[in-house]
């Protein structure tokens, strides 16, 4: 850990700033955990699986990572709860990044997927990340410098499937996946306007086409490209935006 990382993320108190990343035990996940690591943070690895949340903490921990194991399935009200009171244990919360998402599957035509495949694909990619936000809010709110940070996806621009050409831009038809994050999105410039003025950034990230399981590897950018604009977003100055989605070119128009 650099002096500069030390002085950005330490608290006057002393404490260094403690972050959470939901869905981090692989892909973006753990890319975004390990690089908040490598900027000094102590980093919860949420996962709702044991041994895969087990490996990466070990995984990270063998690279000199500070992180510790936070057992979290987004979709359980129970098991969110607890993943709260352990933050509280451990010394509160100052960073969320609400990754942890689903694809349901393709294809997912409007007209033929199947509507139980959209519930599943918002118990997640939505209503988790309220749930996650909700009950860490507490936390959050008493932080010195709080950032709220919602992986999403340009696929969930409404500008940008309106005026797609080809599928490389928006993706394929997904009446789930890119409608949920379209509504992520919705749902977030409603928290960034219920917390005006408290001090909690929060923002939206999209990662690009990465290489990982959700799309079956297909994708042309790595983890550790795709989790850039997630922690810089993580790391903002006290005067840094606030109800912005970014990718790494800059905004992306909603």
């Amino acid at each position: 850990m650099t002096q500069t990382n030390e002085q950005t993320h330490e608290q006057a108190d002393g404490r260094t700033r403690i972050a959470l990343v939901t869905g981090a035990n692989k892909g973006i996940g753990y890319a975004i955990a390990r690089g908040l690591a490598a900027e000094g943070f102590r980093v919860g690895v949420g996962a709702r699986d044991d041994g895969r949340r087990d490996a990466a903490v070990a995984a990270l921990r063998d690279s000199g990572a500070d992180v510790f194991g936070v057992p979290l399935d987004v979709t359980d009200d129970d098991s969110v709860r607890a993943a709260a009171a352990r933050l509280e244990q451990l010394g509160g919360l100052d960073v969320l990044v609400n990754n942890a998402a689903i694809t349901g599957g393709m294809p997912q035509a409007p007209t033929q997927v199947d509507l139980d495949t959209i519930r599943t694909v918002l118990e997640t990619n939505v209503l988790g990340v309220m749930r996650v936000t909700n009950a860490v809010l507490p936390l959050l709110r008493r932080a010195p410098s709080p950032r709220i940070v919602n992986v999403s996806s340009g696929v969930g621009s409404l500008t940008r499937q309106s005026a797609a050409t080809d599928e490389l831009s928006v993706g394929p038809v997904s009446a789930a996946y890119s409608a949920s994050k379209t509504f992520l999105n919705a749902v977030m410039l409603q928290y960034v306007r219920e917390l005006a003025g408290t001090g909690i950034l929060v923002n939206a990230a999209c990662p690009g086409f990465v290489a990982t399981d959700l799309n079956g590897f297909r994708g042309t950018r790595t983890p550790e490209q795709g989790a850039a604009t997630a922690i810089r977003l993580a790391s903002l100055p006290d005067d840094g935006p606030t109800g912005g989605f970014f990718e790494d070119a800059g905004t992306i128009p909603w």
